[in-house]
């Protein structure tokens, strides 16, 4: 790793550990935590890494941004920063400058469409977006006919239907009818290149709230006691925390692989050793994430489910950060078609050249 890519990724731990420890955001009994948290981050320029400096963003590389998503997973972090990053990587491609302050990105799901009128403004209604009631604009992949654009769209000029997700994160549906965007140019990358980077991004969170779930659990089997030995003793919970250990370390190496590979290329959608892997990536850290939070909470016992124990913080994120940018059966079904469409004598050297 070289020298700026720890600078980065000690910056970013040092923000969360001092601003956003789990057991203290979960002991406390408003929101007056997340402005010194996001001023931190935004001083830093951790929320634009993904941005050159000729628009207004950091300078970093796309791996420098995936290993700051990889440290947010472990602190379970419930900012839009990954929104941010998104966003800001959406506004670089169209040379849009970003503006300041959170931000959030639409459509989040591949069924959804966001049109540009004759006048400029913008129609169309996109589900599940992520803070959608927390940021000042949202960067919206927009269509004019066949040709991409991105908008950037105060969110006061949508209307938001608010809800959350299943981490009690908010997220909302929002209307674009007769939204004005402040900015909208015409760009290359298209819904599935959006996709593509979401799911990368969601799968590099999943790891690290993984790895933290695996370190809070060993804690907790050395210190909780049962039949006068630390439950850590026992066989059966050994085998558990390592079959734990196995799937952090199996989605880790996934979400990384995924991540080395966006950053060494110059295309995402329509390259089939692309889509091999994200959607590999995001179908096996989907499946940890599935498995390590039930062996997690199966270490815990009961009190794991409890409001008061940190736990809940990372397994019910990690519950809806499987589901983000398409759920592992989504993938599953976009890496099958890709297999059957180039044949099988195509398949075990794609494989092979990862």
């Amino acid at each position: 790793m070289a020298d700026r890519d720890t600078i980065i990724v000690d910056t970013a731990t040092r923000i969360f550990r001092d601003l956003c420890d789990p057991q203290t955001l979960n002991s406390a009994k408003d929101d007056r935590w997340k402005q010194p948290l996001w001023d931190a981050l935004e001083e830093s320029g951790l929320t634009l890494t993904w941005v050159s400096d000729e628009v207004g963003g950091a300078g970093a590389g796309l791996f420098d941004g995936f290993d700051v998503l990889r440290v947010a997973g472990t602190y379970a972090v419930p900012l839009p920063l990954s929104e941010t990053l998104l966003a800001g990587w959406m506004l670089e491609k169209a040379g849009i400058t970003c503006p300041a302050g959170a931000m959030t990105i639409a459509p989040q799901r591949g069924a959804d469409r966001v049109t540009i009128e004759a006048d400029g403004r913008l129609s169309g209604i996109a589900l599940q977006i992520p803070y959608a009631g927390e940021t000042g604009h949202i960067a919206a992949l927009a269509y004019k006919g066949d040709q991409a654009h991105v908008a950037l769209v105060p969110t006061s000029e949508c209307r938001i239907t608010p809800g959350h997700n299943i981490a009690l994160d908010t997220q909302g549906a929002v209307d674009f009818a007769g939204a004005v965007p402040v900015a909208c140019e015409p760009v290359s990358i298209s819904a599935d290149d959006l996709q593509m980077m979401g799911a990368a991004a969601r799968s590099v969170m999943i790891a690290g709230a993984l790895e933290a779930a695996m370190d809070i659990s060993v804690q907790y089997a050395q210190e909780r006691k049962a039949f006068g030995r630390n439950i850590g003793g026992f066989q059966a919970v050994q085998h558990n925390l390592s079959r734990l250990a196995c799937e952090a370390a199996a989605a880790t190496a996934a979400s990384s692989s995924a991540a080395e590979a966006i950053a060494s290329s110059d295309t995402l959608a329509g390259d089939d050793a692309m889509l091999l892997e994200i959607a590999s990536a995001k179908i096996r850290c989907g499946e940890a994430a599935g498995q390590g939070a039930a062996i997690a909470h199966q270490a815990h016992g009961a009190i794991g489910f409890t409001q008061e124990h940190v736990l809940h913080r990372f397994t019910q994120r990690l519950w809806a950060w499987r589901d983000d940018f398409g759920s592992e059966s989504v993938w599953a079904v976009r890496l099958g078609e890709s297999v059957a469409r180039n044949g099988a004598d195509a398949l075990w050297p794609l494989v092979a050249s990862r």
